[in-house]
């Protein structure tokens, strides 16, 4: 399978080599890097400065730099011989959000990009926008974790995410997976109303309405009669203790009749015993009758769910003869094998379900871009707005229009994430084999969303299944064994594009959220006062990611080649959507989702960032103790025994124990860009992934880092965010004498600089004096004397001198830049 393209490095534009920070030109506008070295004039081989260079303003696909003298002006238009070649083809950005079918039948074959299936390797999407964020100096970082019931395994121990080697570029595969991709998007289905009249299916769900009301008033029968039996059962054996207490009474009385203030105590304790059997009985009455009442209830699913696999089979059977019938009708004035052939291409879909199996293809490589299903999401979000009596009436408003599987399963999915069942208010009424019936149900726990959504595309002609497993949902944190019921949970497989695909309705519906949360620019419209918002990983989940959160029982039913067990499963990662939305992976195969740390306390966690998103991603981190919301160690918070860095394309977060036991690190992320980070809004987090940190035994005393502010140490950010690139120390740890000097080139305009020391035990207003800093041209100067040695954080502020005032005319706050933790000695 294919997935996001994910680049382990920065490489240069004009050589192709890694570029590492000592040498490095860059991040540009457009987010390319050069070797100082080759950051030339491509034409005439002057070199270049980050203010004398030119970037092409008429192709925007030609990332090259040039001199003020040789920048391309608009002109003639010309091809070379390289215009064809696949090297230019692998440069061309993507213009569509189709996929190319021109395959060529007979004679010599002819391949570009798409067909060598290397354009989705390189077109990497970012799809989704978080809110936008700013750290600031007199300004809490405030971090959200959003609760999003939610991990990423691979088939193989050599699996890493968007690697791809020559195999992902043979023809003959390249071939297969592209007439597939053809045969399922090309087939435009007829419409339903074509082949089955509306009021035939009606008069189908009308006969399973009878099924299912008939089954309802058995089940009633069954708890009337259980429970007139467990009545029963009780009465008789409240008659006989109570007749055995009376006896044992009347023998008692008769040795103590001669004494009446021992009667008066025999009377007390019968009349206390009397009560206490009747505490007794009624407390086991209850318990028997809530055991039985749950036996049941497990009972009477598992009968409704057969009921719904028997009617759902039934439909489909209707749907498919019915089409089978008016294909073979269209065809009736073809000869014989053009009329086969052409009932095939009609009808691509299989009228039996097939066996499990893993997809041939990668959603990304059906959809790039959730706003490809537009047009079907509107449909589904305008028929939310009506209820319908019917599933009938229901799934043809939904379907109608649509002309694919894919389509079909799209606005059923979304029609129920639409559906905002916290706001929702039901008629008592209601019959529970329609939808509102069902959707009242799913509001008050006894109905389910995968239950729903099969019986909707069993509507639709869709081959849908209800697989049961184990999920890392509500209550989850990584360690726990999945030993009991607790984490029991359900979802769907629909087949569509040719292959069994997950949806997980009940994770994928996201309701109604004020848009104050998500500021939009341009009009605000009274309409944009409450927007949708859905997570649309749980569409069409890959397998390989749908198996960190989801386990079924039925091995086939991972849809992986090689299936793991329920010990893989518990010791992956434990991650949620949006780490796969942000196309993050671990680079380290020995990530689990519990890590040990080593003698010294220390355990490292790395997440690598594809290469698209490197300059938008901001990371954050909570470390509190695993069995106890304490995040705190002697009066220090334990944020300061983690260090956060950025190399590359990795993000580390190394824990440093303070002492031994279990601890939980939870890491945010958010995307943002540069613009948005200086805007002063508050920055929003979202967790994407948790870990188990584990120290067993502790050989070392860990001191907590210095008081700085949150986030990221090292110069990356402030060259990811602000343009300004370390001349002079490219790590975040700087070893130094009693003085250093830092050094930055700005790529941009910044203003109002200021930088604070902190200590561990020494007031930030003593360091002041020991920190100054002088501009002169782009070059920013950070000169510090340490008054003692010792272990110090330094904290750099800056803004951009577009920014520093308002339209208002008010000020902005500084803006955090980025911070180095320094180990000052007499012997560095």
């Amino acid at each position: 399978m294919m997935y996001r393209p994910n680049f382990y490095e920065s490489t240069c534009l004009r050589c192709n080599d890694i570029v590492y920070q000592v040498d490095r030109v860059g991040p540009l506008k457009d987010f390319t890097f050069f070797h100082s070295g080759c950051f030339k004039c491509a034409v005439c081989g002057t070199k270049l400065t980050l203010k004398t260079y030119y970037n092409n303003q008429h192709r925007q696909e030609d990332k090259e730099v040039y001199c003020n003298s040789h920048v391309p002006k608009i002109g003639p238009g010309h091809l070379d011989q390289t215009a064809v070649g696949i090297r230019s083809a692998l440069n061309v950005p993507r213009s569509t959000n189709f996929v190319n079918e021109q395959i060529r039948g007979h004679g010599r074959g002819t391949f570009d990009a798409e067909a060598l299936n290397i354009r989705t390797h390189l077109n990497g999407s970012n799809n989704y926008q978080q809110t936008s964020p700013t750290h600031h100096r007199d300004a809490h970082y405030s971090s959200q974790n959003q609760y999003a019931h939610q991990n990423q395994n691979s088939n193989s121990p050599n699996y890493q995410y968007g690697r791809f080697d020559a195999s992902a570029l043979h023809i003959a595969h390249a071939l297969r997976q592209t007439e597939l991709q053809k045969a399922y998007q090309k087939a435009r289905e007829k419409p339903i109303d074509c082949y089955l009249d509306k009021d035939e299916q009606t008069k189908l769900e009308m006969k399973h309405r009878k099924e299912e009301d008939d089954l309802y008033r058995k089940f009633a029968r069954q708890r009337e009669e259980e429970e007139k039996r467990i009545r029963e059962e009780f009465r008789d054996e409240w008659e006989k203790e109570l007749e055995r207490l009376a006896h044992r009474f009347e023998r008692e009385m008769q040795v103590k009749r001669k004494r009446p203030d021992e009667q008066n105590v025999l009377t007390l304790r019968h009349q206390q015993e009397r009560e206490d059997l009747e505490k007794n009985m009624t407390l086991r009455r209850d318990k028997k009758k809530e055991s039985i009442t749950r036996k049941m209830l497990e009972h009477e699913r598992a009968a409704t769910a057969a009921l719904v696999e028997k009617q759902s089979h039934e439909m489909l059977e209707l749907i498919n003869e019915k089409r089978s019938e008016y294909m073979m009708a269209e065809s009736l004035y073809l000869d014989g094998d053009v009329a086969e052939g052409y009932v095939e291409e009609l009808s691509p879909y299989p009228s039996r379900a097939p066996i499990p199996a893993p997809p041939a293809l990668s959603k990304f490589q059906i959809y790039n871009d959730p706003t490809e299903f537009a047009e079907v999401d509107q449909i589904a979000i305008s028929v939310a707005q009506e209820d319908q009596k019917t599933f009938t009436d229901l799934v043809r408003q939904l379907v109608g229009r649509c002309g694919s599987d894919i389509e079909k399963a799209r606005t059923i999915f979304r029609w129920i994430t639409v559906k905002n069942l916290n706001t929702m208010q039901f008629d008592d009424n209601l019959r529970g084999d329609t939808p509102m019936g069902l959707l009242r149900g799913i509001k008050h726990g006894t109905e389910s969303y995968h239950v729903l959504f099969k019986r909707l595309c069993s509507y639709a002609g869709l081959h849908c299944v209800v697989i049961k497993g184990y999920s890392k949902s509500a209550g989850y944190q990584p360690g726990v064994r999945f030993e009991d019921n607790r984490f029991r949970n359900s979802w769907n497989a629909v087949y569509v594009a040719g292959a069994w695909r997950f949806v997980q309705c009940n994770w994928g519906a996201r309701h109604l959220v004020n848009a104050k949360e998500a500021p939009k620019s341009g009009n605000k419209a009274k309409s944009d006062s409450l927007r949708y918002e859905y997570d649309d990983h749980y569409f069409l989940t890959d397998p390989r990611e749908f198996i960190y959160e989801f386990f079924p029982l039925q091995s086939d039913w991972q849809l992986l080649k090689t299936p793991i067990t329920l010990q893989d499963f518990e010791e992956l990662p434990f991650v949620r959507s949006l780490f796969f939305r942000y196309g993050l992976y671990f680079s380290d195969t020995n990530t689990k989702a519990v890590m040990y740390t080593d003698s010294t306390g220390a355990a490292t966690v790395r997440i690598a960032m594809p290469a698209h998103m490197q300059g938008s991603l901001i990371f954050h981190y909570n470390l509190k103790f695993y069995d106890s919301d304490g995040d705190g160690f002697d009066g220090v918070s334990l944020k300061r025994f983690v260090m956060q860095s950025v190399v590359g394309n990795q993000v580390a977060f190394r824990v440093h124990a303070p002492c031994s036991g279990a601890f939980l690190l939870d890491i945010f992320a958010n995307a943002v860009t540069p613009k948005e980070y200086l805007t002063g809004e508050p920055m929003k987090f979202k967790s994407v992934c948790k870990f188990k940190i584990c120290c067993e035994e502790l050989q070392t005393v860990m001191v907590p880092l210095p008081d700085c502010a949150s986030g990221e140490w090292g110069p990356t950010k402030a060259t990811r965010l602000f343009g300004l690139v370390p001349i002079t120390h490219q790590d975040a740890l700087v070893f130094a004498g009693r003085e250093l000097e830092i050094q930055f080139r700005m790529s941009r305009q910044l203003t109002d600089f200021m930088a604070t020391l902190h200590k561990n035990g020494v007031e930030e207003k003593r360091l002041s004096k020991f920190v100054t800093h002088v501009i002169s041209d782009d070059i920013v100067t950070f000169a510090i004397t340490f008054p003692e040695e010792g272990q110090y954080g330094l904290d750099i502020y800056t803004r951009e001198y577009s920014s520093a005032i308002s339209t208002s005319g008010e000020k902005h706050l500084l803006t955090h830049c980025c911070k180095y933790l320094i180990n000052s000695s007499k012997r560095n």
